[in-house]
């Protein structure tokens, strides 16, 4: 039987600060981290630097979190500013070249041959729909807004950008998928002395073994299983993208979150 503090152990290390220097960085990847199908990288590039993302056997979900890019493809060209993104399947290679000091934060996932290449252009004025979205209700709630969402076809990912309330929870009331879908939190604009809490525990209401992470900028947080609620210090909005990664296409859905029972209807 595992122990509790093999299991604190264990969730401990799912947080993972990724590099701020020049250059692409694997940030989380199956078999070295404890996940199984989830792909993180960060690409932070200087101004004037140029770079050719490669996908290989990857699909990819890059948003731009800092900076200007222009990006250019077999499928695409695009001057990209903060919040834009685009997705690209296996076996691409993307231009990138830094307009700005830039950071991309890059969800990936294993390609089986869905999706088609696109841009997805931040729009914080976009009715609400597919796209942007309400989650959640009172300190609970939180402002989404999808760079892959499930209606754009895909292999595994689905993903999206996330603000939170000051001070408030988000990912409120607690969820897991973990039969589904891996989940990874990838922290930004929230540089210090801003910070926020990120939480994992495995089982339902047992809130006496949770590990609290502290997140800034730069923090990502895997959630392989269990649950993961977080919430923001005053003054503080968590934001972060969220990259889920399916454990294979059938399961790439977005309604496929449980509830914690025990806080539910909290």
């Amino acid at each position: 039987m595992i122990s509790n503090q093999e299991n604190k152990k264990r969730m401990e290390g799912w947080n993972i600060t990724s590099p701020d220097t020049e250059g692409l960085h694997k940030c989380i990847q199956p078999g070295v981290q404890d996940c199984k199908v989830a792909h993180i990288y960060r690409l932070n590039l200087n101004k004037g630097s140029k770079f050719e993302l490669e996908s290989g056997e990857l699909e990819m979900n890059p948003v731009l979190l800092k900076g200007m890019a222009k990006v250019s493809c077999s499928a695409f060209e695009e001057e990209l500013v903060k919040l834009d993104s685009f997705y690209i399947t296996g076996g691409m290679t993307v231009a990138i070249e830094a307009l700005d000091d830039c950071i991309f934060y890059i969800g990936a996932a294993v390609c089986e041959g869905y999706g088609k290449p696109f841009v997805r252009k931040f729009d914080k004025d976009l009715p609400l729909g597919e796209i942007h979205q309400i989650h959640g209700h009172g300190v609970g709630q939180r402002e989404v807004f999808f760079t892959l969402n499930p209606e754009m076809e895909s292999s595994r990912l689905l993903c999206g950008l996330t603000w939170g309330g000051n001070g408030a929870w988000t990912s409120w009331p607690p969820h897991q998928h973990e039969k589904d879908l891996e989940e990874v939190y990838c922290y930004f604009d929230m540089d210090a002395p801003k910070f926020g809490f990120h939480v994992s525990y495995l089982k339902s209401g047992e809130v006496e073994d949770i590990v609290a992470h502290t997140v800034r900028s730069g923090s990502m947080i895997l959630a392989p299983v269990g649950y993961h609620p977080t919430v923001a210090s005053p003054g503080t909005q968590n934001t972060y993208l969220w990259v889920l990664a399916a454990h294979s296409h059938a399961s790439r859905r977005y309604d496929l979150a449980v509830l914690d029972p025990v806080y539910e209807n909290t």
